[in-house]
């Protein structure tokens, strides 16, 4: 009698990632609302003019209050339809090992381990899953760290779209995909770190310095400054993620994306 060791179909584990979030033609239209709206609230301070009726002090306040509306909806689009209780239980386990990692760097020049999970997260089981991954990963970690403030919107935003890029990157195996996994977690990593800063940076630092935002200036003097203030103030943070991100992925992505790709093939997703 021959045994069956390995029954399931093996083209998911053969393929760069498995859709665990379904990403239907509602949710798609709601990621691009997220996506639009949480770039506007990003950078709010390229569209403000004097005489407005918000004020640098009140725009990241009031976008802060709209950005959890649209989350709420997209995390509820992706995971009601397209997961079962598998899949809603990886989700959970993966959400709640990030959210223990990050305060582990939190303070030490920008090493923060656990934007290499989210674009794993979304490698294996894709990019619906992996936003859904990196915004409730930010919200834990919030809760368990008493990080809540008009910052954490934003934080779920930019990390939900860390997760939902390492589901688009192309197909590939080997080295190749270990290095298209290292050079979107370089590149993300400073995204994230720019997005962040470039929000609250009007009154981060006060209207009275070298490098503070000038409402009355063209957006590339504005731009010009932003960099400058950029490299001043955060440029050693957002080395340090970049560098913990990758160095956390060549050494951990081989052997963790064969057990993730594992657990998504044994898990059986929702119909669609």
């Amino acid at each position: 009698m021959t045994r069956v060791l390995d029954p399931l179909p093996r083209t998911t584990l053969d393929s760069g990632a498995v859709s665990a979030a379904a990403v239907s033609m509602r949710a798609r239209v709601m990621l691009v609302l997220t996506a639009v709206v949480g770039l506007i609230a990003f950078a709010w301070p390229l569209f403000f003019t004097p005489g407005s009726a918000v004020d640098p002090l009140q725009a990241p306040l009031l976008f802060a209050l709209v950005l959890p509306l649209v989350l709420a909806v997209v995390v509820s689009e992706l995971t009601g339809n397209g997961m079962d209780v598998k899949g809603l239980a990886l989700l959970g386990v993966l959400s709640a090992v990030g959210a223990v990692l990050r305060p582990i760097g939190t303070g030490t020049a920008g090493m923060e381990p656990i934007f290499f999970l989210l674009i794993l997260g979304g490698r294996a089981f894709g990019p619906g899953f992996g936003f859904a991954q990196g915004a409730i990963t930010m919200f834990a970690s919030a809760l368990l760290t008493a990080g809540v403030g008009p910052w954490l919107p934003y934080q779920m935003v930019a990390a939900g779209f860390v997760g939902l890029g390492g589901g688009f990157l192309p197909r590939a195996r080997g080295r190749v995909e270990l290095a298209l996994l290292a050079a979107w977690g370089l590149v993300s990593a400073f995204v994230y770190g720019w997005l962040m800063d470039f929000a609250f940076w009007p009154f981060g630092i006060g209207p009275s310095t070298q490098f503070s935002f000038d409402p009355h200036a063209d957006i590339a003097a504005n731009l010009h400054t932003f960099v400058l203030y950029n490299l001043a103030t955060s440029m050693g943070w957002n080395l340090g993620r970049a560098l913990t991100t990758v160095a956390l992925i060549v050494l951990l992505a081989p052997g963790l994306l064969h057990v993730l790709r594992r657990a998504a093939r044994r898990a059986a997703f929702a119909p669609r």
